[in-house]
Formats: structure tokens, sequence, C-alpha cells
């Protein structure tokens, strides 16, 4: 069975779009590559070809990916999100225990993190280790950087 996908109705938006320019523009340059290549002649030696069938196969992969995830996508209801324990959508400020920073994440699903943005995946290391805390709530994050040690100062919702 394929795993649940939850998304804003923005993410699923972006998501809509990308499949689109993919299926409308892509699709179309890339097709016309392997015309053009497959005109200079014999194909068994023609690494042009050989490279324009790659690309498009390559294409047609995320083509079907992208598919997948918007139909078996969710779309979550804003109006709906909870602020009493960090779920998809909330915002949860952290103090981190050992610099006394405080750091503001977004948790949201793989397709839409953004950490620039500050948005994290509830897949990530510390998206996992902080979904379902309340505020005032301690935890510690295995992350590639090693141990990190948080506190949970607030969850908020942020439209």
């Amino acid at each position: 069975m394929a795993e649940a996908i939850y998304l804003t109705m923005d993410g699923y938006k972006r998501l809509k779009e990308e499949l689109d320019k993919l299926k409308n523009e892509e699709r179309q340059r890339v097709l016309e590559k392997v015309a053009e290549a497959r005109s200079h002649g014999d194909l068994s030696e023609n690494a042009e070809y050989d490279a324009a069938k790659e690309e498009q196969n390559q294409l047609e992969m995320k083509i079907s990916a992208l598919e997948r995830k918007l139909s078996i996508a969710t779309i979550l209801d804003e109006k709906k999100v909870k602020t009493d324990r960090a779920y998809i959508l909330t915002t949860v400020v952290l103090k981190n225990l050992d610099t006394h920073q405080t750091v503001e994440y977004m948790l949201v699903s793989e397709e839409e993190a953004d950490i620039e943005l500050g948005k994290i995946s509830v897949k990530s290391p510390i998206g996992k280790a902080i979904l379902g805390k309340q505020v005032s709530e301690k935890v510690e994050v295995r992350t590639p950087g090693g141990l990190k040690r948080f506190e949970v100062l607030e969850i908020k919702f942020k439209p």
C-alpha cells in the first residue's frame, strides 16, 4: 500500500504546475531532441540518440512519479490545524539547550520541505523528534551534525 502524502493546497498546486510543465513543455522539447538525433542516421552508433532517449526515459519516470504523488495526495485543511501539539502544518519554536538559540520550523511533508524557508519534513530527524510534542517538552535528536537537544517553546499556526 502506498504511503500517504499530505500537502497544503499551495503544495498541491506547485506539484501540479510542475507536472503540467513537464508534460506540455519538457516532453515536447525532449521529443524534438530524439527526432533530431534520429535524423542523423545509423541509430546503433548514435550517441546523441542514446542520450536523448535516456533523457526521455528520465523525464517519463519523473512525470509518472509526480502523477502518482498527486493521485494519492491528501490536501490538508488548514482550518483544522490544532496547536496543542506539534502536527504537520504547525510552526514550532525550539530552544537549542546547548547554544540557547531559538529556531522556528514549520512541519510539512517531504514534498514541501524547504529549509531556506524554515519548512522541514516531518520525516527529517528534527521533524520526527518534535512531531506530537507539546510546549515545554524536551527532545534529543541525532542529526548528521551530532546530538542536539531542544525544548519546545511555542507551537502556532501561520497560514
